[in-house]
């Protein structure tokens, strides 16, 4: 069957190849069209089309307002065929004081507010431009930057906006693309055109002097930036980094004697209600223990108000154990991934970032200023042939009466060009009063003399920079630190000091029980129960480990692996049910088992050994790590795994193989170590070890026989050196070779 010649072009090629193809072109639409921000004006395609469409409405901060269905309307049907929820959402965005730190939308209406509210539907709310958006828009219509077609075709979009305005490192942006994403947060618009007008005096500026200048973002909510000034170097140097920044407070003195902790800024990006939800949920569950209430007495300002249990409680030791369990301390992170003039996506420094918005301005004044030449070349052209016009007034009147074409008999009797020709054509008879002549002259010599201004502008680089340096001037003046809108919101603070949170501080310190059965499910029962028999466990399981001990202890448990692991014991399961499977709570290979499980004692020293008769000592401080991972201590290879956990108490250590020889040597022969294999305790020609344990030979080698427990204070038959075989233990000892 013949193949139809309308199907087109068809191609063989493999799957693959066709997706990867088509992928790419998917992944570079969404990092150039939709998520990178363009260096030179900080906006994205959507905000970009948004303000270009806000302005062909004439919404300038002076006009009036207009519907908000009106504007995303436009910018979808003429610029962005995108959803209407995505587009209006952006344009709320962009509207919020305390999600923006220079707004670019003026909206009248319900905008959403920092407790996470929705905003009202764009039917009923209303919008226009604000001061900055003006200024980022300013020469659009002077051929300052390049257009293209829409996305049908019909009409024409800005590529770049001008951008007199610093948007990029003023409001910040976030976005994820394909592979790579980019998050910069707000700054000080005056402290960026105060860093602006030192690269223009010195253009190899360093990160560091910029930093001084700059010294770290400003957020709409304000808070206090708590970053190191190294950390922060760094981060500007390199594009990559982050800062943390906590919540504001103080204190207030109330009737009694005591206090209130007053929050008046909460983090960028932090939703207030969640915020509160979070720390009542922390209180319920007994974490914050200092803390007695928490009220929300917001109105335009935040205000949370935090009632301590006790006046006794130190504010700073109750505020660092919330900024370390809530969002009232947050980070930030800094990723200067964004298009540059080329339109390739890339990390730039904070010095490239400044040197691409110059750049930019310095094209803007380039091309503004030649459009503004020509303009004045073709007024200049008219004028002329008025004044021509004017001088031969007469025989211009005569020409225009009797001549048929009077057009080309004015070109060839005055010289005209036919521009010249048409304006004197179409001059009203009104304006050929002398007071008009006086006029026109006048209007010649001024643009003669900005014609003139211009010429020596595009001739004379340094006239350029001198021309840009002031209108970052006038920027920095009308949006600076003096200001309303541009006062520094965010304080730029010291690294916190490390301040020491009792335990019992963050948890109510109460009495239970760890039960953890033969097959590693555990749990903690309130209070200290007495009667181990009473425990039920699951069908087929039973006890093995049951010990009192606080909610404020940690419990460490010891592998087969080799490792330690360590939890809060706060954190373990309820004793109602059976508990949870240990090995879950942790990344415990499920080939492993359990050899010990006790409370964490940091002064306390241990005895470990594996199955090949191998060990040493090493202080439980050495061994704790509270990480899912856990520590490895007890180095095991091959068939071996780790046997012993013991308290290494006493001057004297036993030890007993499978083959059931026991020998006891000196402690001082087992050394204390950090991490390793440890040293041969024991040899065996069969077998491997069975138990060790370190006691004291004044009070004798002890172990349980079934109900009882015995002693053995004669051991002269079993003293021997440490890697030597030993001999049968005494009458009596267990079959199971275990001393406990």
């Amino acid at each position: 069957m013949a193949q139809s010649s309308e199907a087109g072009d068809i191609r063989p090629t493999t799957f693959s190849d066709a997706l990867g193809e088509r992928y790419l072109s998917y992944a570079m639409s969404t990092i150039m069209s939709r998520s990178l921000p363009d260096v030179r004006d900080g906006l994205k395609p959507v905000h970009r089309r948004m303000l270009h469409a806000m302005r062909e409405l004439r919404l300038d901060p002076s006009s009036g307002f207009k519907k908000c269905a009106r504007i995303v309307g436009d910018v979808m049907g003429k610029y962005h065929p995108h959803g209407d929820v995505a587009i209006y959402d952006a344009m709320v965005r962009l509207a919020q004081s305390f999600a923006v730190r220079y707004p670019l939308v003026d909206g009248q209406g319900n905008f959403g507010n920092i407790d996470g509210d929705n905003p009202a539907a764009m039917r009923y709310t209303e919008a226009r431009l604000t001061e900055v958006a003006k200024a980022l828009l300013e020469g659009i219509d002077e051929d300052a930057v390049d257009f293209r077609e829409t996305y049908d075709g019909e009409g024409d979009e800005p590529v770049v906006l001008p951008a007199r305005f610093p948007n990029l490192l003023a409001n910040g942006a976030a976005g994820i693309a394909v592979g790579m994403a980019t998050s910069i947060p707000p700054h000080n618009v005056g402290e960026i055109c105060t860093a602006l007008l030192h690269m223009i005096k010195r253009p190899n500026a360093t990160i560091g002097k910029l930093v001084e200048l700059i010294p770290g973002p400003d957020f709409p909510t304000g808070g206090v930036l708590v970053e190191s000034r190294d950390s922060i170097v760094e981060a500007y140097k390199t594009g990559r980094g982050g800062f943390r920044l906590r919540a504001r407070w103080h204190t207030e003195k109330i009737k009694g004697g005591g206090y209130n902790i007053v929050v008046t800024e909460i983090p960028y990006q932090v939703q207030k209600s969640k915020l509160i939800e979070k720390i009542a949920e922390l209180m319920h569950a007994r974490k914050l223990t200092m803390l007695n209430d928490i009220q929300d007495e917001s109105a335009e300002e935040v205000r949370l108000v935090l009632e301590p249990k006790s006046r006794n409680v130190d504010p700073s030791v109750l505020m660092e154990s919330l900024f370390r369990q809530t969002d009232l301390e947050t980070r930030f992170s800094l990723n200067m991934n964004v298009l540059d003039a080329d339109q390739s996506p890339r990390v730039m420094n904070l010095q490239e970032v400044l040197r691409a918005f110059l750049d930019h301005r310095h094209d803007v004044l380039i091309r503004r200023s030649r459009f503004r030449l020509g303009r004045i070349e073709h007024r200049l052209e008219i004028l002329d042939g008025y004044l021509i016009a004017y001088l031969n007034l007469d025989e211009v009147i005569r020409i225009v009466r009797e001549e048929d074409d009077a057009k080309g008999a004015l070109m060839k009797q005055f010289k005209l060009t036919e521009l010249q020709a048409d304006s004197v054509l179409n001059m009203r008879l009104r304006n050929l009063r002398k007071l008009e002549e006086m006029e026109i002259r006048t209007e010649h010599e001024a643009l003669s003399e900005e014609k003139a201004g211009l010429e020596t502008l595009l001739g004379d680089e340094t006239l350029r920079w001198a021309a840009i340096s002031d209108e970052i001037g006038d920027i920095r003046k009308k949006f600076g630190e003096k200001t309303e809108l541009g006062k520094r919101r965010t304080e730029i603070g010291e690294p916190p000091s490390d301040v020491v949170i009792p335990l019992e501080a963050m948890i109510d310190r109460e009495p239970v029980t760890v039960i953890c059965s033969a097959k590693g499910w555990i749990r903690a029962a309130k209070g200290h129960l007495q009667d181990f028999e009473e425990v039920r466990y699951k069908e087929g399981d039973k006890k093995r480990f049951a010990f009192h001990a606080e909610t404020t202890d940690k419990v460490l448990v010891f592998a087969t692996n080799g490792r330690f692991y360590a939890m809060g014991i706060d954190k373990l399961p309820g004793g109602r049910g059976f508990g949870e499977p240990l090995r879950l709570m942790f990344d415990m290979p499920s080939d492993h088992d359990i050899v010990s499980l006790f409370i964490f004692k940091p002064d306390r020293k241990l005895l470990v050994a594996s199955s090949d008769g191998r060990g040493f000592v090493v202080t439980e401080k050495d061994v704790f790590a509270q990480t899912r991972a856990g520590k490895q201590v007890l180095n095991v290879s091959g068939g071996n795994e780790a046997k012993v956990c013991s308290p290494a108490e006493g001057d004297s250590v036993a030890v007993i193989g499978d083959n059931r020889k026991l020998l006891v040597f000196d402690a001082a022969e087992l050394p204390e170590m950090t991490r390793g294999r440890g040293v041969i305790l024991q040899r065996f020609r069969d077998g491997g070890l069975s138990d060790a344990v370190m006691f004291d030979s004044a009070v004798g080698l002890q172990w349980r026989s079934g109900e009882r427990t015995r002693t053995e204070t004669d051991l002269r038959d079993w003293i021997g050196k440490r890697a030597q075989s030993g001999r049968l233990p005494p009458k009596g000892f267990p079959r199971t070779n275990r001393f406990s």
